[in-house]
């Protein structure tokens, strides 16, 4: 395809993104269900080019930005809370699938080798960040369960790649070191939270010796690629190396980064994110029509693979509830021992969570990276085709009906303090701040104005616009003082979610709230 033809398709996809976005919404349907149908719909209408998605694109691309948004907003408290089941769910779950999933092929498919059952199994186990990010967008969960659930989808890719490359090798070369298996996992974990660490401290460096907003938002935006390729090219977990780096930027962005910079450059995150999220679904459905063309077409789809296809499915789900069931029952078990953490989920909530395991565009990278001489190929690749259609259509389809008529309940204790408590803290600093600068000191009070802002407002700019030179000093001391007072008021929000105090999602929302009231005085300024 010419570069211009492959422009002019990205800009059409862009537009179908759009128009299937907005009818999703007004039909409320999830947006990424109705881009995924639609991409697949479109990939057969006649005269259109056959799109390829090259696996290693499709994971430099796609993955590090989703991720990265994913650990940004990773609420990091609970997230060390329940680390113990987000790592039973991101290792323990992935490879319990991956054996299941191993098993029942090779029972199907009694002529395929044991490696190449085991790398279907490891294609298909690891659920995804991206598509469980689009519909928990849409669904309100226990505070318990979107700790889990996020954390999970942060970091079951390393362990499904690792599995996947084990089980390729040994399908190829006949040869399976499960010691060496283990040994990789581990550096490729370390390495990647190593390879995180530094890249962050190279940010933190960058950030703070930048001086244009521009070159912030930059090196802001540039930071998944960056943590993701190098890791990649050391050898170790891109993934892992994604994720640290954004936890990283989400918890010393509210230090380093002024509001200004935070303002814009979340609006260029977001409308980022949302156009590689769009067309992740978009281009996984409209890559369907060449894997059948590899595979012979529908009819030999229907004819030859209909029965282990359908098996793969359901073991990929039924895997999920055995391994969330059978590990709250042992969490039940250990609470009758006399242990008090952690605490079972109970059946609703384990029913929810064992329904949230959406595959998506890593499992499609993966499957179409397999090598040409790998046993049951192109079994693999339609396998992983219907895994990806099944649990987004059905499962993200029904998640919400299933959280409405099960209404889990959130028993996390809440957080000590609420929003009304916490946005009376920031005042009280403010208003002590206030008090400290706004008399000289002799006692004068030198800003009445900020005492009574409504009704000296029109008198000051009045005052400013008929004197401008001798009356600037004092102007420029009135933002001045304001901009004290809400430093100490954002110094606050930050002691009392440093202390445990509050939720993330409470210091999200009242910190942009300081960010627009700080803004509005820069502009006033005429920063």
């Amino acid at each position: 395809m010419h570069p211009v033809d492959t422009f002019e398709l990205v800009l059409s996809l862009l537009a179908v993104v759009v128009a299937l976005h907005w009818a999703a919404q007004r039909a409320g349907f999830p947006p990424s269900i109705a881009l995924l149908i639609g991409g697949g719909a479109m990939a057969f209408i006649s005269g259109l080019p056959p799109v390829e998605l090259d696996p290693e694109l499709a994971l430099v691309l796609f993955l590090p930005p989703l991720v990265m948004d994913g650990a940004y907003y990773t609420a990091l408290g609970r997230f060390r809370r329940h680390l113990p089941g987000i790592l039973s769910l991101a290792i323990g779950a992935v490879i319990f699938t991956t054996l299941a999933v191993g098993l029942v092929v090779h029972w199907l498919v009694p002529g395929l080798p044991w490696a190449a059952c085991f790398a279907l199994g490891a294609i298909v186990s690891p659920p995804d960040a991206i598509s469980a990010r689009a519909v928990l967008h849409r669904v309100t969960l226990p505070r318990r369960l979107s700790a889990l659930l996020e954390g999970e989808s942060l970091l079951n890719d390393a362990t499904g790649l690792v599995l996947f490359r084990f089980a390729v090798a040994a399908a190829l070369s006949g040869v399976f070191d499960a010691g060496a298996a283990l040994s990789t996992f581990i550096v490729h974990a370390f390495g990647g939270v190593a390879a995180g660490l530094a890249v962050s401290a190279l940010w933190i460096f960058a950030v703070r010796h930048l001086r244009d907003s521009t070159l912030i938002i930059m090196a802001n935006t540039l930071m998944c690629w960056v943590a993701y390729i190098a890791a990649e090219t050391l050898h170790v977990s891109g993934v892992i190396a994604t994720v640290i780096a954004g936890l990283v930027l989400g918890w010393y962005q509210h230090i380093i980064l002024p509001a200004r910079i935070r303002l814009r450059g979340a609006v260029v995150w977001q409308t980022l994110v949302f156009t590689l999220e769009a067309l992740v679904f978009i281009l996984i459905g409209f890559s369907l029509r060449g894997v059948l063309d590899r595979v012979g077409g529908i009819e030999a789809v229907t004819q030859t693979m209909a029965v282990p296809i359908i098996g793969v499915v359901l073991a990929v789900t039924v895997a999920r509830f055995v391994w969330v069931f059978g590990t709250d029952l042992v969490q039940y078990a250990l609470c009758a021992m006399g242990m008090t953490y952690p605490r079972p989920l109970g059946p609703r909530k384990a029913t929810v969570l064992s329904w949230t395991g959406m595959r998506g565009v890593v499992t499609l990278a993966v499957a179409l990276s397999l090598p040409a001489a790998m046993p049951g190929r192109d079994l693999m690749l339609v396998t992983a085709f219907a895994v990806i259609f099944a649990t987004i259509v059905l499962q993200g389809a029904t998640l919400g009906w299933l959280i409405r008529m099960l209404k889990p309940v959130d028993r996390d204790p809440p957080a000590q303090m609420s929003m009304a408590e916490t946005e009376a803290a920031i005042e009280r600093a403010r208003a002590e701040a206030m008090e400290v600068h706004a008399y000289a000191p002799d006692g004068t009070l030198i800003h009445p104005n900020l005492l009574d802002e409504s009704r000296k407002r029109l008198e000051i700019v009045q005052r400013y616009a008929a004197d401008e030179e001798g009356y600037a000093e004092g102007f420029r001391l009135h933002f001045e003082v304001q901009q004290r007072t809400l430093a100490a008021g954002r110094a606050e929000l930050l002691r009392i979610h440093r202390a445990g105090l509050i939720e993330d999602e409470v210091l999200h929302d009242l910190e942009h709230d300081l960010d627009i009231e700080e803004l509005a005085i820069i502009l006033q300024r005429g920063e």
